[in-house]
């Protein structure tokens, strides 16, 4: 069985270098906070700037959740994420989707494109969650848009 990827883009008015930035190192400024899974009140989103760094959130006590893994870090044109929370949305080590998101240059700006692909991997829950899971990548694109307008000319 193949479930299509979920797949969302946006274009952003600032170059591809700062595009990056903005949705690596600023993540947790413009993330949805309700967008979590961890217990208690979110505080942080964290990707460490390595293959090999770690994808988390930290709630306002201090706990740290592990979503998953850098897999490619490619400053300023790419970013691929081990998506390792399961069906229950807990995470698994074992367990990977890949979340790509590439910037390409468009004009003045910056095309930037999302997207969860090896959803098959969720077995028997899949399409559930390519339909839970596609209805937040939008608002999740959208944010990180409207983060980017703000910061158009800084």
């Amino acid at each position: 069985m193949t479930i299509a990827p979920i797949v969302q883009s946006v274009v952003v008015k600032v170059p591809p270098e700062r595009a990056f930035s903005l949705f690596t190192a600023d993540i947790a400024r413009w993330w949805a906070p309700n967008f979590n899974v961890a217990k208690g009140l979110f505080a942080d989103l964290v990707l460490e700037p390595k293959p090999g760094g770690r994808w988390f959130e930290r709630s306002a006590e201090g706990a740290e959740t592990d979503w998953g893994k850098v897999i490619a870090w490619d400053p300023p044109g790419r970013l691929l994420l081990g998506w390792q929370l399961n069906a229950e949305f807990k995470f698994d080590p074992d367990f990977v989707t890949e979340v790509e998101v590439l910037f390409e240059s468009e004009g003045a700006g910056t095309r930037v494109t999302l997207e969860h692909r090896n959803l098959e991997r969720f077995g028997p829950s899949a399409e559930a969650i390519r339909q839970k899971v596609g209805g937040g990548w939008p608002r999740i694109v959208e944010l990180f848009s409207d983060y980017v307008s703000t910061k158009e000319d800084k």
